[in-house]
């Protein structure tokens, strides 16, 4: 039986999406550059680089230097990859890009159609019962928590949205506030993040994992939220988060995960995590527990542990 450690990468791999295709398992994840990065696994422990890259000209970008938190959907024979692309931390929004090959190249970068926001990050998109849905953050200035939340639209085509946009997970807790007194939109706001959402069906359920607080602090985490219908409404699970993982034993400022289930059935959250000096995030995998009805995540564990069913 083998066994593994945390993290399973020793490079900067942040925002980490794993699929498997052609065998092998996938990750995307965003660069200590802020930039889309790659890995590439046979049995989920053992990773090695391989480069993301998007070609030809993209005028899409305009000038966006910095892309975050990429996720790859398949739909027939061709791979879609979704990603947020901005200068700095402003003027995100969501660009797709296509291949017909996990590890591309991606070509044909443009925006995600009808999504009327002044920033958007982190995509994430669930197929279910035959329909398509995009899930992303944004900025909200109304209601008594001001700061990032998360909404969901119907996804009707790979490069575009439709319907009007629906809430999935407001800020709502203290400990989901990135920054005290930060200047925002022309004022001065407490504000809140709540971001990197992954959405998972299990049992009757849908369910919301998000990350919240400010990713360059310990104090990240991830808290969850569920629903009976892609849509919604959606009901926090506790305001006393963050409930699915903290920061705990030498990893710091957990967050920003996705879900695999691995060739034995078991659910594993893949996340990143800052090393114990913050010097880098990086990406780690500890087994998600629904044992309880809704979704813990049993580590951050840095010491030796079975490794999930990977090969």
């Amino acid at each position: 039986m083998s066994t593994f450690r945390n993290p399973v990468h020793p490079g900067y791999f942040a925002d980490p999406y794993i699929i498997r295709a052609g065998g092998r398992w996938w990750a995307f994840g965003t660069s200590g550059g802020h930039a889309l990065a790659g890995l590439v696994s046979d049995d989920l422990v053992s990773w090695q680089p391989w480069k993301l890259t998007l070609t030809g000209d993209e005028p899409h970008l305009d000038g966006r230097t910095q892309a975050w938190a990429p996720e790859v959907t398949r739909r027939g024979d061709r791979f879609h990859l979704y990603f947020s692309a901005g200068v700095e931390d402003r003027h995100h929004q969501i660009f797709v890009a296509d291949a017909g090959a996990p590890d591309g190249p991606y070509a044909g970068v443009r925006p995600v159609a009808g999504i009327e926001e002044p920033f958007a990050i982190d995509a994430h998109v669930l197929s279910a019962e035959g329909n398509h849905y995009l899930y992303y953050a944004v900025d909200r200035l109304d209601g008594p928590r001001v700061g990032t939340a998360i909404v969901v639209q119907e996804l009707v085509a790979p490069d575009r949205v439709g319907g009007p946009s629906r809430p999935v997970v407001l800020p709502g807790a203290d400990w989901q506030i990135y920054q005290r007194g930060r200047a925002m939109y022309g004022a001065v706001h407490d504000w809140h993040t709540c971001e990197g959402p992954f959405v998972v069906s299990r049992g009757s359920r849908y369910w919301c994992l998000y990350s919240g607080g400010s990713w360059q602090t310990e104090a990240y985490g991830m808290g969850a939220a569920w629903a009976d219908d892609p849509l919604g409404p959606w009901h926090e699970v506790s305001p006393d988060g963050p409930t699915v993982i903290r920061a705990a034993g030498g990893a710091r400022g957990p967050g920003h995960a996705s879900v695999i289930t691995d060739l034995a059935g078991d659910d594993w959250l893949v996340y990143h995590a800052w090393d114990e000096a913050m010097t880098a995030r990086r990406m780690c995998l500890d087994r998600l527990d629904w044992s309880g009805g809704a979704p813990v995540c049993r580590g951050p564990i840095v010491a030796e542990q079975q490794a999930p069913a990977g090969r």
